[in-house]
């Protein structure tokens, strides 16, 4: 090979972007299982079209959704947000001169979906508060050192729950300790982790408890909800990822990670379902008993599994997520996966 050629290959292996790193399944599988909690919590929201925004709180009294649903969910999506943010900046940093740029550009389309969303289908969309919450916290803090993100958002969430500021009051500390989680590296060793989430789930489960018993005895105790609501998701997250240490693995990737890859697309896409297929159901959703929310919930779930598996058998993304890519990337990614 001659010295010209030599020299070519250089610039072309120069010029080609980095490959692209791998998926962290166990975070799909977080976000399938989050979307299965998701769902149940925002069918009466969501279907009670007359007072969209009312929502199941403390206060209405325990059931087993109040117990092991409202308001478990919602922080995992939360820290999930913060994680997938640092991992983009951290791969996009490889790939552009301005990777802050890129995901200012992300953000700001997502603030465009969720904008649709919320004001055509659902005034409890979350994908908006997500994105302004991303522009003013998330990307700032990309300037911040790992110890300063872990610390702010410890002290975002502590403020959140002593001025009981409501579950959007903790997004911007979910964010932070998500974003310090996978900058810390800790989203990086979450494959090969072991005995480490098995001992955080036991003692997030311990500390849960007490405030599970007190939401059953003071149900009015919005504090107490908060608390119960932010310790069983810390018990959720740790308790999936143990068991996908386990012989468990192939089966809650197969349950949970074609919801979690088309998170958006099916998020957006269950309220369009709910909306056409609740009154199918009979009566207002918002006095559903907990039993047919629970079956609505699955049948719209299990419609979506069943569409997400097909789909990503031959796409690489969801309809959603590819068209966010785009956006965010300003060229389109091939979506079907080679034969």
């Amino acid at each position: 090979m001659s010295l010209e050629d030599l020299s070519s290959a250089a610039r072309a292996q120069q010029a080609a972007p980095p490959p692209r790193r791998a998926r962290v399944g166990a975070l799909d599988v977080l976000r399938g299982f989050a979307l299965c909690g998701i769902l149940p919590a925002n069918v009466a929201p969501i279907a009670n079209t007359g007072d969209a925004m009312r929502a199941v709180t403390a206060g209405q009294g325990v059931d087993v959704l109040g117990l092991l649903v409202h308001q478990r969910f919602f922080p995992i999506f939360s820290l999930l947000f913060g994680i997938g943010f640092s991992l983009l900046l951290d791969s996009a940093g490889d790939r552009v001169e301005r990777p802050r740029m890129l995901l200012l550009r992300r953000l700001l389309v997502l603030l465009v979906i969720g904008s649709a969303h919320l004001f055509l289908l659902w005034r409890g969309d979350i994908l908006t508060v997500y994105a302004l919450v991303g522009l003013v916290v998330l990307l700032p803090s990309t300037w911040l050192p790992r110890w300063a993100v872990a610390g702010l958002g410890v002290a975002l969430v502590a403020t959140s729950l002593i001025i009981q500021g409501g579950h959007y009051s903790l997004v911007p500390g979910l964010f932070l300790l998500g974003s310090a989680l996978t900058r810390y590296g800790v989203v990086a060793r979450i494959e090969r982790a072991t005995w480490g989430p098995v001992a955080l789930c036991a003692a997030f489960a311990a500390a849960a408890a007490p405030f599970v018993v007190a939401q059953m005895m003071s149900a009015h105790d919005a504090l107490v909800f908060t608390v119960a609501g932010l310790l069983l998701a810390g018990a959720y997250v740790t308790g999936v990822i143990s068991l996908l240490r386990t012989p468990l693995r192939p089966v809650l990737t197969a349950a949970f990670a074609p919801l979690g890859r088309m998170a958006l697309t099916n998020y957006l896409s269950a309220t369009v379902i709910v909306k056409v297929l609740a009154p199918a159901f009979g009566g207002a959703a918002a006095g559903w008993p907990p039993g047919r929310i629970v079956l609505f919930s699955f049948v719209v779930l299990a419609a979506q599994w069943a569409i997400s598996t097909v789909w990503l058998r031959k796409f690489r993304y969801g309809p959603v997520e590819w068209l966010w890519r785009w956006a965010t990337w300003l060229r389109r990614p091939p979506l079907a996966r080679r034969p």
